[in-house]
């Protein structure tokens, strides 16, 4: 049987911190630039558009952006790519599930240009069995119909199957299909404070490699109900 781990990209792999520093600080500020107006009328702006749109498909497109807020969003990503980093860890976990058989996949609510402009800085690319945007799916992670999608496309066995995610509503709606070896994130993006486990719903890893202990053990226990 194929032993497969699914990763979300943005704060799971990579640190989130670019993606907060662009959505936070550089939109807002370009886009008072751009529409002549206070930073602060800026900010009001863009919290309704996020508020409205958060967990949408919208909310992961580029060109939904660029088209509502006037700046050109991929642009504004591109002139900061050097930003682009990795969490801790994250290339020795790949490097050794790959090792150790198993599959990798990358399922990334991210659209097809930010997901290539990370790809084009940090190369895990080739760690990867599978490499699925939403925007191929047309659904967001945080709809059931993503999960259906993904599987009819490259099929795979949901109670088998370890997935590691950000995200509470997405990873609500992989436990709704089935999926059960999730885990979270402790500290999603460096630019804010770790998270406390107490107050997740879900295992949360602060170094990337403790997953790889806990697959360990799982494969021991496994091994022992063989033999027994």
């Amino acid at each position: 049987m194929n032993k497969i781990v699914l990763f979300d990209m943005d704060g799971t792999l990579l640190d989130l911190a670019f993606d907060d520093f662009i959505w936070n600080e550089c939109l807002p500020e370009r886009h008072s630039q751009t529409h002549q107006i206070s930073l602060i009328e800026s900010q009001e702006i863009l919290s309704q558009f996020y508020r409205s749109n958060k967990h949408t498909l919208a909310w992961y497109s580029s060109k939904y952006w660029t088209k509502t807020t006037g700046v050109d969003v991929l642009k504004l990503q591109q002139e900061f790519q050097h930003k682009i980093k990795t969490r801790s860890g994250c290339m020795e976990l790949l490097r050794a599930l790959k090792e150790q058989g198993y599959q990798c996949w990358l399922v990334t609510n991210a659209d097809y240009a930010s997901l290539q402009l990370k790809l084009d800085n940090i190369p895990i690319q080739d760690f990867f069995d599978v490499i699925v945007s939403s925007e191929q799916i047309g659904h967001a992670k945080e709809e059931l119909q993503f999960w259906q999608e993904l599987q009819r496309l490259y099929y795979f066995v949901p109670e088998t199957t370890i997935f590691l995610d950000d995200t509470l509503p997405v990873l609500k709606t992989a436990e709704k299909f089935g999926i059960r070896h999730l885990f979270t994130i402790l500290q999603p993006s460096t630019l804010k404070s770790k998270r406390q486990s107490q107050d997740l719903e879900y295992k949360a890893l602060d170094q990337l490699t403790e997953l790889l202990s806990i697959l360990n053990q799982t494969d021991r226990k496994d091994n022992d109900v063989k033999i027994a």
